[in-house]
């Protein structure tokens, strides 16, 4: 990646009663981030984020968790991806991706959204898919549970006692796209 300002954006829902649901995944993992470089988010009330701002191997990087729900997430990324002049190739979104194991991460630049309206509002305002992304795994719902639901469910028990590693390595996978690029960071982690 170019030496430009990252926008680093975990997906989420806002509020405590989707705090600890499959869906805020990449909420946890910007939580994880801001905790290593030290910084608390704040509000940046021009795009409707909180967001950390620091440096991360001598790279400027806003971390960012929009406030919205998680299908209008796109207006806040286009809001601060525009406030700190960033463009679609320096942009990385963090999310949970239901096709992939619970534990599982990978990464990659555009694709299709996969009924994820997170990165469909994101797509849509940036207009473009072409942004990098780091899909953490969470599985597919079991029974013919529906995947709306499933996602807004908490993690199972055996998921919790391996929640904080997976999202270590989460952060981790941010940090090795940031230093890397894309293709150095999945050699390391695919």
């Amino acid at each position: 990646m170019s030496e430009d300002t990252a926008l680093v954006v975990g997906l989420g829902n806002p509020g405590p009663k989707y705090e600890k649901t499959r869906h805020n995944i990449g909420f946890m993992v910007a939580d994880v981030l801001a905790g290593r470089v030290g910084g608390s988010f704040a509000a940046h009330k021009r795009s409707n984020s909180d967001i950390v701002q620091a440096r991360l191997d001598g790279r400027q990087v806003i971390v960012a968790k929009p406030r919205t729900y998680m299908n209008l997430s796109g207006g806040p990324v286009a809001g601060l991806a525009k406030f700190f002049s960033v463009d679609a190739a320096n942009i990385v979104v963090i999310h949970d991706e239901l096709d992939l194991d619970f534990g599982t991460i990978r990464l990659k630049l555009g694709g299709g959204e996969n009924g994820h309206n997170g990165l469909r509002s994101t797509s849509s305002s940036l207009g473009t898919k072409d942004f990098l992304r780091v899909r953490m795994g969470i599985g597919r719902p079991p029974g013919r549970q529906d995947p709306a639901d499933f996602v807004l469910k908490p993690f199972s028990t055996t998921e919790r006692k391996e929640l904080d590693l997976f999202c270590e390595e989460g952060a981790d996978a941010v940090e090795l796209l940031l230093r890397l690029g894309l293709e150095g960071a999945q050699n390391r982690i695919h």
